[in-house]
């Protein structure tokens, strides 16, 4: 990966302040080098990381995404020092954390990196009152100089989650999904780190608890100059929280690049899959979707052997030779790749006959009010030109039931003007003669 200024100190017994610069001249707070992690020995062995390498900046959010299996949390556990690594290492500001280290380095290590974890109810003690979980890494590392200091640092901590001071006497079991988690994130928050490890921190909570989560995480990102490494398998909600991203595929990490870059140039076809099961917010459009499915056996990996490579513009893929060349020359021609495609309507394509066409990918952020509202029929019908006219504006923002509805009311009103238009030409014929 990214080829850093100072090199790694592997016999350190303390963290330095700052991690090494890059050559983009950014922070590195945490360095994956070609990590191994295997479970169980012999012929039972399975290697769920296979030479895994990316760099995390201070103060960004890197997500970590793939399908359940892929090896995500267990590369966010073996950061945390849970999983051993089988080969390569994992470097924390430039000094190495994975193995053996020193004591005094372990326990700033668990000082600075905090993990939340995917499921609220089992990572929380259920023995224990809310004010011991969240005051629990305090006590371990006396993070507070009295009782009243402590107090004063768990009742700031549990109002800037969004909970009550009385919410302290409690237990986890009293509490909602959502507040559990909260309850979670004020655990972790509480230690002040430098990196957290957000393991799927929303996949368990209710659809109208998740932004709230993320406005929160967000909150402390800004305030605390926090950096996360978010483990997910939902692009879409990756997309709009992330400054970069890394998709792993079995152990694999396939493609690494900034948002933006990714959703436009998805060169690797995992990640194209991964964009095609983004849900549409129109039943229609979501019935006549085509997912394109990965098939790991377009591959041809038994001479040229697959690497990850820079192609440039900061965009990693993961390929032989070959590959790399023809991912080249895509990104290269500048043009965004659509790996959405739906079957167009039945009422408006040809009878006996479906036009595929693709959708561009900003269509996947469908716009809220795109009602197709029966006002815009019925405003087209009364103005048939401003219809055409609005309707022409709606499908340029992707609007796509509201430009339907103001064509279907333009149409119905040039009908029916017309039909009247002419009875009255019969009526004053008739008049005259």
């Amino acid at each position: 990966m990214s080829k850093n200024v100072n090199h790694n100190s592997v016999n350190a017994s303390h963290l330095p302040e700052h991690g090494p610069i890059a050559e983009n001249g950014r922070e590195v707070l945490l360095s994956i080098k070609n990590l191994d992690i295997t479970f169980g020995k012999g012929d039972n062995a399975v290697k769920a990381v296979k030479n895994a390498s990316f760099d995390i900046y201070k103060g960004e959010t890197f997500s970590l995404v793939g399908e359940s299996g892929s090896g995500k949390t267990t590369i966010g556990r073996a950061v945390i020092r849970v999983n051993p690594c089988a080969a390569g290492e994992i470097d924390y500001k430039g000094v190495r954390i994975s193995g053996k280290i020193p004591r005094s380095l372990d326990r700033e290590v668990i000082r600075n990196i905090q993990m939340v974890f995917q499921d609220p109810a089992a990572s929380l003690n259920e023995r224990a009152t809310v004010d011991y979980i969240i005051s629990e890494g305090l006590y371990n590392f006396h993070l507070f100089e009295n009782e009243a200091d402590r107090v004063r640092k768990v009742e700031t901590m549990i109002n800037e989650v969004g909970l009550l001071p009385e919410h302290l006497t409690r237990y986890p079991h009293e509490f909602s999904g959502g507040q559990r988690q909260r309850i979670g994130l004020a655990r972790a928050m509480v230690m002040e780190p430098e990196l957290v490890i957000a393991d799927e921190p929303i996949s368990a909570l209710d659809v109208s608890i998740r932004a709230q989560v993320l406005n929160l995480m967000k909150k402390f990102q800004k305030e605390r100059e926090v950096t996360y490494l978010f483990i997910a398998h939902d692009l879409s909600i990756v997309r709009f929280i992330s400054d970069r991203i890394a998709v792993i595929y079995k152990g694999d990490i396939v493609e690494i690049a900034e948002t933006e870059e990714l959703f436009d140039y998805p060169l690797h076809p995992y990640t194209r899959s991964l964009i095609s099961a983004i849900p549409i917010p129109d039943p229609i459009l979501e019935k006549n979707k085509v997912l394109f499915t990965y098939d790991p056996s377009v591959h041809d990996y038994s001479e040229d052997k697959p690497e990850l490579t820079d192609i440039g513009h900061g965009h990693y893929v993961y390929g032989n030779k070959k590959e790399i060349e023809e991912y080249k020359a895509l990104r290269e021609k500048g043009e965004p790749l659509k790996s959405v495609t739906i079957l167009q309507p039945g009422e408006e394509a040809p009878v006996g006959e479906k036009e595929a066409v693709e959708i561009d990918q900003d269509f996947l952020n469908a716009p809220i009010h795109d009602t197709g509202s029966k006002w815009y029929v019925f405003l087209s019908f009364l103005l048939p030109l401003l219809g055409f006219l609005a309707g022409w504006l709606f499908k340029k923002k992707k609007h796509y039931r509201n430009y339907k509805a103001c064509r279907k009311g333009a149409i119905a009103g040039l009908i029916f003007y017309g039909v009247v238009l002419v009875l009255f030409a019969i009526f004053l014929i008739l008049a005259i003669i």
